[in-house]
């Protein structure tokens, strides 16, 4: 069926199309309602109905693919290689969630995982899937101040933590890193359990609070755990994501819309079904890693490719490798990631038989045309660009060679997804753009299934945050965009103070704080600028207190340990310039935006509110000097 005859149909027949989607997964109770919008723009998908995402994931599988794998766990860092039959899996989870209950772990308790890309992982979110606990996955690379803030919002009766990580053949331990954030924590949950991978065998441990999930996992072995049937719209799991204040936000999915969504994007966005095998590189701990590296090739019945490493070790052709090894169909991964490939020896890039490779997808961040044109031309197979955000949980803008692929235009994520309605707005008229014109990309309430049903227990922020920038009741993305003439939307960066670095999002106010705990610092400012290979990169403009003794670059290289300490590596910025002052308006207000510009050598605006003109031309001349630290 066309694009265009089936988009509509999920437009103007939202009931309709939404009742034929459910069908795809199973229900233990059916939907005694396909969509309860009494309350905009709050909604409840598939109301009444019961059903589980493990039993979708693994359970229903059994009988048709038992034998096949589900999960294959790779990593160069460790040099093991995990194959797990839906079987296997099936058992490990059972285990897993025996585990879980052992530990007083029930329906509706939360578990924070902070985990790498590890089998145990996946077990991990599968389990509390089962019995109808709500994970929320923390990425390892996070500092203890980080974990400390998640486990304080989301008070979990459990935390899961690997020994230790690794990257790049260095041991990342993480049980520190969690005794730290709890010591730290007003809501420290009474257990830690240790998955222990023998990368920091002398860890220490706390009596009566930490358990080692090997000596369970041999007393739970074999047992299994009945499935916890859940209303459609009960939460599965939280995920953080950076906002413009200090304080994370805990995006909320629901079960049954998000089971629906990922059987519906995994047949006609990513084109692969039962049997086959789709490769995220993603970390578990991002909504990439949830919905494409576990929920949604489980529930399509396709085989998940899980891989700990750097893109370039043992060579620059490993990913390719595992593509070739694997018969892999549909890949997954980032510009960044493509851009450090970039680097490399296109070679690499035809080393391998890519004959079972059809699709190669890249999301996190806009896709340059250069980065695009290199990646297809080398690897000669269709690069197909998509636009989502963690809130939504699957793509918002992309093409569909499941479906009905339409021409590909670089620069360009494509066309609204099946059941978003999209605009571009005027940001002060609320009018929509006209072709060629910059606006805010917005989605018109209801939200389809398998997007945030709002924030774990704020829904006045997720009012706020989301539905609070326009007259009209839009879902605000905070994202630039331009449509062209086809409905082509070509996305241009943030509107707000978060950052997309490497595809990781952070908010440039949660750096400014960690920077503004180093004794030296009067005031800071933190913005991003654009970045070859990262796409953004975050750098500090700093002044520095007149009573303290520092120079410029002990300060700088302070300010960098202080961000590194408590919001971890992937916050670390690229440079730190010590000013003498910070452009402000005459009311008082930070002019970041002109910091960027002349950051980015650009035009910093209109400089006629400025308190103190020569403020931006000191700037002007430190930034031709040169940064005080950072690289």
């Amino acid at each position: 069926m066309p694009y265009e005859d089936i988009y509509r149909r999920s437009i103007d027949d939202p009931e309709g199309f939404w009742a034929e989607q459910a069908r795809a997964i199973d229900w233990h109770v059916p939907p005694q309602s396909i969509l309860d919008y009494a309350e905009p723009p709050f909604r409840r998908w598939f109301a009444g109905g019961m059903t589980n995402l493990c039993h979708n994931a693994v359970d229903r599988h059994l009988d048709a693919r038992g034998d096949q794998n589900a999960l294959i766990a790779v990593s160069t860092e460790t040099d093991t290689t995990r194959e797990i039959s839906y079987r296997e899996l099936h058992r490990e989870v059972n285990t897993f969630a025996s585990v879980l209950r052992a530990l007083d772990v029930g329906k509706g308790d939360r578990v924070v995982i902070y985990m790498p890309n590890m089998a145990e992982a996946v077990f991990a979110m599968l389990a509390c899937a089962r019995i109808g606990a709500v994970h929320s996955v923390v990425f390892g690379g996070f500092a203890a101040h980080n974990l400390a803030l998640r486990i304080d919002d989301a008070t979990p009766k459990l935390l899961i933590a690997a020994d230790a990580g690794m990257r790049g053949g260095k041991v990342i331990p993480y049980k520190p890193l969690v005794d730290a954030a709890l010591q730290a924590a007003a809501s420290p949950p009474p257990h830690v359990l240790i998955v222990s991978r023998g990368l920091d065998p002398d860890h220490a441990r706390v009596e009566g609070r930490d358990v080692d999930y090997a000596t369970l996992r041999a007393e739970h072995d074999g047992r299994e755990v009945p499935v916890e049937w859940l209303e459609s719209n009960e939460p599965s799991y939280l995920l953080y994501t950076s906002g413009t204040t200090g304080k994370p936000k805990g995006v909320q999915r629901d079960v049954g819309g998000y089971a629906v969504a990922m059987a519906l994007s995994m047949r006609t966005v990513y084109d692969v079904g039962p049997g086959q095998v789709m490769f995220s590189t993603s970390d578990v701990g991002w909504a990439v890693g949830h919905s494409y590296n576990v929920y949604g090739p489980l529930i399509a019945g396709a085989t998940a490719l899980l891989y700990e490493g750097l893109p370039t070790n043992p060579d620059p052709g490993i990913w390719w490798e595992l593509c070739a090894r694997y018969k892999v169909r549909t890949m997954f991964s980032s510009p960044t990631a493509i851009r450090v490939l970039k680097k490399q020896d296109a070679a690499w890039l035809r080393k391998h038989d890519l004959s079972s490779l059809k699709w190669l997808f890249l999301a996190g961040e806009p896709l340059d045309e250069p980065t695009a044109t290199w990646i297809t031309e080398g690897l000669g197979k269709p690069v197909i660009d998509n636009y989502w955000q963690t809130e939504t949980g699957w793509p918002v803008l992309t093409l569909l060679p499941g479906l009905d692929l339409k021409p590909v235009k670089f620069g360009s994520p494509g066309l609204p997804n099946l059941g978003y309605r999209t605009r571009v707005i005027n940001e002060a008229t609320g009018e929509d753009a006209a072709p060629g014109e910059k606006g805010v990309l917005v989605i018109v309430p209801p939200l389809p299934p398998g997007c945030m049903t709002t924030v774990w227990n704020d829904d006045k922020r997720f009012l706020s945050s989301y539905f609070g920038h326009f007259r009209e009741l839009l879902y605000s993305s905070l994202d630039w965009a331009v449509r062209d003439e086809d409905g082509y939307t070509f996305i241009l960066g943030r509107t707000d103070d978060v950052i997309n670095v490497a595809g990781h999002r952070l908010g440039t106010r949660e750096i400014e704080e960690s920077v503004a705990t180093h004794p030296s610092v009067a005031e800071a400012a933190v913005v991003g600028v654009q970045d070859e290979l990262k796409g953004q990169v975050p750098i500090v403009f700093a002044t520095l207190r007149q009573t303290v003794a520092t120079t410029p670059g002990e300060a700088a290289d302070g300010m960098l340990r202080c961000v590194v300490d408590q919001l971890g590596g992937v916050a670390r910025p690229a440079r730190v310039y010590v000013v003498n002052a910070l452009p402000k308006t005459r009311s008082g207000k930070l002019l970041r935006r002109s910091l960027q510009a002349l950051a980015e050598q650009r035009d910093p605006g209109d400089l006629s509110t400025l308190d103190d003109p020569n403020a931006l031309e000191e700037i002007r001349r430190i930034l031709e000097r040169g940064p005080d630290g950072g690289s």
